[in-house]
C-alpha cells in the first residue's frame, strides 16, 4: 500500500475509480457518446489528470464551461473533440477556433463575435447552438430560434456543428418539466435540421438524465459530477446504489489531541461547551480549505476508528473534534470524506450536514490542499482492500470494471 508523508492534508483522487465510472456511464447510454465534464477543475479534482484519464476509459468528448479552462487543457497537450459554453462578449474567440474547440453560441452578439473570430483566424469556427427549453438560464429562446439558425447557417466560416440544451429538474424524477423540455428540445432541433443544419451531436443529457431517462440520449450525454462517484440527488440513490464509487478522499493529519476538564468553551463563541472531561483532536483544515462554516457542530469525521462530530465552528484553518476521552495521537488521519468503505463519512454526508450538495462539497475544496493521485496507469494493481470491494460486487459490475483501480462513481449539475 502506497505510504504518503504526515502532510497537513490531502485530496487522494482515484483515478481508476473515475475510469470506472465512465464506463459505468457509458453503459448507461450505448447509442451515445459521452461528454467528460470537467469544469471547476473538474469539479475539484483536478481538470488535467481528470481529462485524461476518462479519454482512457473511452469519453469522445471534453466539456468545460468557461474558454480558459479548454484552452488550459489545449495548452497542456490534451487532443480530441472539446467544447465550452459559458462565453461572455470579448471572450477569446479566435484562440478557440484556433485550438479547435466547439464553442456555444446562445444569441445573436455571440454569433457575430465568434463569425468575426473566424474571419480573423482564416479558418471554419466549430458552433453549437443552445436552445433554452426551460431551465431560463443561458440558451435562445424558442421565438428567437429561428433567426439564430438562420443567422448561423448564412455566416461565413461557421459550421455549426451541434444542437444543445440543459435540463433544470433532471434530478427530480417525474418533475413534469422534463418532459416538457425534452418535448421543445426536439421540436427546436427538429426545426434546424429542417432548415439544413447537419449536426454531429445533438445532446441535453446531464448526469442524472443520463442515468435514469434513455429517451433523452440522443448523439451525446454530459456527464459531470456522476463521473467523480457523487451522486446527483437522494432521490436518484446513492452512489454505490448507482453502481459509481466516489474519486475524492479528504484526509488531514490530527494537529493536536489534548484532555480538558467539564464545562471547557470549544472554539469561537463557545457555541460547543464540553459536559465532561474529555479529549478534543485538532483537525487542521478550515473554510479556507473548503470546509463549509455551515457544518459546524454537524460535520462527521472519521478519527481514531470512530465517527466524530465537529465541536463548535468551524474556523478559517482548523476545527475540533470532541474524541470523548479517546486517545489519538498526533499524527493520526482525520477522514472527512471517502467512499465510505471503511466507515468514512460521504461527501452526501457533509452536503446534509451543510444544507447543501454535494457537488458543493468536492468542488469547494481550495488549492491548499494537495491533489494526490493513485492508480494513474490503466491496470494499476489495487490495494488489498479495493480488490475485496471487487469481489463483492456482481460479475456483470465486475466485468464493467476492467481497471484493477477501483469500482464506479457518480454525479449532478450543469454536466
Amino acid at each position: 500500500m502506497t505510504q504518503y508523508p504526515a502532510e497537513r492534508a490531502r485530496a487522494e483522487i482515484d483515478l481508476g475509480a473515475l475510469r470506472a465510472n465512465v464506463r459505468t456511464l457509458r453503459a448507461c447510454s450505448p447509442g451515445a457518446q459521452l461528454m467528460a465534464v470537467v469544469k471547476a477543475d473538474a469539479y475539484g479534482h483536478g481538470a488535467l489528470p481528470c481529462a485524461r484519464a476518462a479519454q482512457q476509459a473511452g469519453a469522445a468528448w471534453i466539456g468545460t464551461a468557461t474558454p480558459d479552462e479548454a484552452l488550459a487543457l489545449r495548452a497542456a497537450g490534451v487532443e480530441g473533440r472539446m467544447m465550452c459554453w459559458l462565453w461572455t462578449p470579448g471572450g477569446p474567440w479566435r484562440e478557440a477556433v484556433e485550438a479547435d474547440i466547439d464553442v456555444s453560441v446562445s444569441g445573436m452578439w455571440a454569433l457575430r463575435e465568434v463569425t468575426e473570430a473566424a474571419r480573423a483566424a482564416g479558418r471554419t469556427a466549430r458552433i453549437q447552438l443552445k436552445a433554452d427549453t426551460g431551465l431560463g438560464r443561458n440558451g435562445c429562446q424558442p421565438a428567437d430560434w429561428p433567426e439564430l439558425v438562420h443567422a448561423a447557417l448564412a455566416a461565413p466560416g461557421v459550421k455549426v456543428t451541434g444542437l444543445w440544451s440543459h435540463f433544470a429538474c433532471a434530478d427530480e424524477p417525474g418533475h413534469p418539466s422534463i418532459a416538457a423540455q425534452l418535448s421543445v428540445f426536439q421540436e427546436m432541433t427538429a426545426y434546424a435540421e429542417k432548415a439544413g443544419v447537419t449536426p454531429e451531436v445533438r445532446h441535453i443529457a446531464n448526469s442524472p438524465a443520463t442515468l435514469t431517462l434513455p429517451e433523452s440520449h440522443f448523439d451525446l450525454v454530459r456527464t459531470g459530477i456522476a463521473m467523480y462517484g457523487v451522486s446527483p440527488s437522494p432521490e436518484l440513490g446513492t452512489a454505490r446504489e448507482l453502481g459509481l464509487r466516489p474519486v475524492m478522499t479528504l484526509s488531514a493529519s490530527v494537529a493536536l489531541s489534548k484532555h480538558v476538564p467539564a464545562g471547557h468553551g470549544v472554539s469561537y463563541g463557545h457555541q460547543y461547551v464540553t459536559r465532561n472531561e474529555t479529549t478534543l483532536g485538532l483537525v487542521p483544515l478550515g473554510y479556507a480549505d473548503g470546509i463549509p462554516r455551515h457544518a459546524s457542530g454537524r460535520g462527521p469525521v472519521l478519527v481514531g476508528g470512530k465517527v466524530r462530530t465537529a465541536a463548535g465552528r468551524v474556523a478559517m484553518d482548523q476545527f475540533v473534534v470532541d474524541l470523548e476521552g479517546d486517545t489519538v495521537e498526533p499524527g493520526a488521519r482525520a477522514v472527512l470524506f471517502g467512499p465510505g468503505d471503511r466507515g468514512e463519512p460521504t461527501a452526501e454526508d457533509w452536503a446534509r450536514a451543510a444544507d447543501t450538495i454535494a457537488y458543493e462539497i468536492v468542488t469547494r475544496i481550495g488549492a491548499r490542499v494537495p491533489r494526490v493521485y493513485v492508480n494513474e496507469q490503466v491496470g494499476e494493481q489495487m490495494n488489498e482492500q479495493v480488490n475485496e470491494r471487487t469481489d463483492e460486487r456482481t460479475d456483470e459490475q465486475a466485468a464493467e470494471s476492467v481497471d484493477a483501480s477501483a469500482g464506479p462513481s457518480a454525479g449532478r449539475e450543469e454536466a
